[in-house]
């Protein structure tokens, strides 16, 4: 199967790095969710946000991709500030929860997300739904189909537009192994066609299918690098011991 062209972020975004913050915090009342975080992620590469539930991934990417405000700080992302309705048109934000409408078919589903980014064609709706083996199933009501292929269907609707920056938020949460290799595959083969991936996960043992990882605790960043290297700069070969050592105590999670 041919995986479905992406657009380089390269060649949208210069020769900048695809995501860029600047002190960003996020304060919800008395809780700083995201805290005073910087970072830099260069462009086509798959990057792990990786931390227990509640440790402020899922916030940090709605702040990386202009759906939240920071309470202080900036972003950008393929060059733009942010937040920006342009640069939405050029991410695809895949969330936890299945965002497809179940009672629209697979083809209505892909078609009317499609269209909200302002595709037209039927090449890239082809191309998505065939990227995650659905293209057989366009007259299935979404509502009846198994999880997993929800999932991929929420996935096809992601990336229908070939964003050239992905966000996929605990993307593999709930489905069998199998599909989880299947699902990386997808991601594997959308970073090699130019796109940047960012993938949020609390799973450790999928850490090592990304280019690098970012280990984030309590809004903050404590830990960056390849999973070789994180594992070196903990003195442990197994990564969960890894991000404890490196200040991961869950016990301090919000």
């Amino acid at each position: 199967m041919e995986p479905a062209a992406a657009p380089s972020a390269a060649s949208v975004n210069g020769a900048g790095p695809a995501i860029r913050a600047d002190d960003l915090v996020k304060v919800f009342g008395a809780i700083r969710a995201i805290d005073d975080v910087s970072l830099e992620l260069p462009s086509g590469r798959i990057y792990g946000f990786l931390g227990p539930n509640g440790s402020g991934k899922t916030t940090l990417i709605r702040l990386l991709t202009g759906l939240a405000r920071p309470t202080s700080g900036r972003a950008e992302v393929l060059g733009v500030p942010l937040p920006s309705r342009e640069v939405l048109a050029r991410i695809g934000y895949m969330t936890q929860s299945d965002g497809i409408y179940p009672t629209l078919t697979v083809g209505e589903n892909a078609r009317f997300f499609a269209a909200a980014y302002g595709v037209r064609g039927k090449e890239a709706i082809r191309e998505a739904l065939e990227l995650v083996d659905l293209a057989d199933r366009l007259d299935s009501i979404a509502g009846t189909l198994s999880g997993g292929q929800r999932r991929r269907l929420s996935l096809a609707c992601a990336i229908v537009h070939r964003p050239p920056l992905l966000f996929l938020d605990e993307p593999t949460v709930g489905i069998d192994p199998l599909l989880r290799v299947e699902f990386w595959a997808h991601f594997r083969e959308l970073a090699d066609a130019g796109a940047t991936i960012v993938v949020s996960s609390h799973v450790m043992d999928e850490a090592d299918r990304c280019d690098e990882l970012l280990f984030i605790r309590s809004g903050k960043v404590i830990a960056r690098g390849s999973g070789r290297e994180v594992r070196a700069q903990a003195g442990t070969d197994d990564l969960e011991q890894a991000f404890l050592r490196l200040g991961g105590d869950v016990g301090a999670t919000r």
